[in-house]
């Protein structure tokens, strides 16, 4: 039995898939970069999938740690940027270049904003609205790389495209909301340390 305190371990199966996904998140990036529309369709179900199991992995074993904490999330951020700004405006792309700029700005600022809570000792996990928005960002990078592989595919009489483009912007919507919703949060948060 190891000593160290579960808080503290590093190599976690947690950790270890959250590992697994950033290299899956590189090959990914490959693969759209080179126009393997169905591999990268397929790369990107795998490493989205793994970050629902690392998640529910740490809290049914106790394996949450404090790298975890940390890497699990950046993870989920290297996936979603990168994928958003290669897909941003390809092809008729139904993720805009500037879809990338807010959810990639949004990221940075929330993780300096996580960064600094955790760095005084303050839980600041994600909230529900943060976990809508990434389901909704993953929801609109699948579609729109269903888009690309399938393109006369249809769900309900509707094509992918189209699916792909209102998912993206309520992905957007989601992202702005949660992003000011951590903000709130954080100025309450800083405000009541200064008390």
């Amino acid at each position: 039995m190891s000593s160290t305190p579960a808080i503290d371990r590093v190599l976690t199966v947690p950790n270890v898939l959250s590992a697994v996904r950033l290299a899956l998140a590189l090959v990914l990036f490959v693969a759209i970069e080179r126009g393997g529309r169905e591999p990268a369709f397929w790369l990107f179900l795998v490493a989205a999938s793994t970050d629902w199991v690392d998640g529910w992995w740490a809290r049914r074993f106790g394996q949450v740690s404090r790298l975890g904490r940390i890497f699990d999330p950046l993870v989920d951020k290297v996936i979603v940027c990168g994928a958003y700004v290669l897909l941003a405006d390809r092809d008729g792309s139904a993720i805009l270049p500037w879809m990338a700029v807010v959810v990639t700005v949004r990221e940075l600022i929330v993780t300096a904003v996580r960064a600094e809570m955790e760095r005084s000792g303050r839980d600041f996990s994600a909230a529900l609205s943060g976990k809508l928005k990434m389901v909704l960002q993953c929801a609109a990078i699948a579609l729109e790389l269903a888009a690309r592989a399938w393109p006369e595919m249809a769900v309900g009489g509707i094509g992918l495209r189209p699916l792909a483009a209102w998912t993206a912007w309520a992905a957007v919507a989601a992202t702005v909301w949660s992003g000011l919703e951590y903000l709130v949060a954080a100025r309450g948060l800083v405000s009541g340390s200064r008390s």
